[in-house]
């Protein structure tokens, strides 16, 4: 356990959109922290499990929070907290409503959006294949719905929320696994490039950039130029 009441750890790993997603959250927030990078491999995956990670998330996946006596986990949960413990910069919307639809948007990114993408994981080497197809076509028509809830917006909801962080790291690993954003949806494309060429999207991606050239997997052409530097120190 920390010694410090104003200790933060976050433990993630390279893989993690989840733990990105909070990663990038943090340094947005400007939060004092430290990283903890649980190791993968592609053999093994996230095995054997990282003790504290088993200790505190029933689930036993990343990311986790430890902050003092305080022990988290769930991105979505560690938005909330983010939010409470610094409110400035916000990263929800003052507005009541606007905040209610911020959350609504990074709701659906998790729970609607995200079982199309992990369910394409799994498909891998049968893209061509019936249900591989018809999750492609589920995360196209999310993405769709998104082109339209942009709109002429720099960001989904006008400033750079949440919602934006997790729409972006599950589309990330939509392209990843073999579904990607085509010219169809320039909104999509524009608002892509903008959130990649934030310092804390560039800093959380770095470790994903470095595993896969390290492992002969494809990068994305638009990480291409995502270097290892980091703002937070890493364990």
């Amino acid at each position: 356990m920390p010694q410090s009441h104003n200790f933060l750890r976050l433990y993630t790993g390279p893989l993690s959109m989840f733990g990105a997603k909070a990663w990038i959250a943090a340094l947005e927030k400007g939060l004092d922290f430290e990283v903890v990078m649980v190791q993968f491999n592609g053999r093994t995956g996230y095995d054997p499990k990282h003790p504290e990670v088993l200790r505190i998330n029933p689930k036993a996946q990343v990311p986790v929070l430890v902050h003092g006596d305080l022990e988290l986990f769930d991105s979505t949960q560690l938005f909330e907290y983010f939010e409470d413990l610094k409110p400035q910069p916000p990263l929800w919307p003052t507005d009541m409503r606007a905040r209610t639809w911020a959350r609504n948007l990074e709701l659906q990114s998790d729970e609607v959006f995200s079982p199309h993408v992990i369910k394409l994981m799994g498909l891998q080497d049968a893209l061509d294949q019936p249900a591989a197809l018809a999750a492609r076509e589920a995360i196209d028509g999310f993405r769709a719905k998104m082109e339209r809830v942009l709109g002429e917006q720099s960001f989904l909801c006008g400033d750079f929320t949440y919602a934006d962080i997790a729409f972006y790291m599950t589309q990330l690993f939509a392209e990843r696994m073999g579904a990607p954003l085509g010219a169809s949806m320039p909104r999509l494309l524009g608002w892509r490039e903008r959130v990649t060429s934030r310092a804390s999207v560039r800093t959380a991606l770095a470790p994903l950039a470095a595993y896969l050239r390290a492992n002969a997997r494809p990068v994305p052409d638009y990480l291409q130029d995502i270097d290892g530097a980091l703002s937070a120190a890493i364990v």
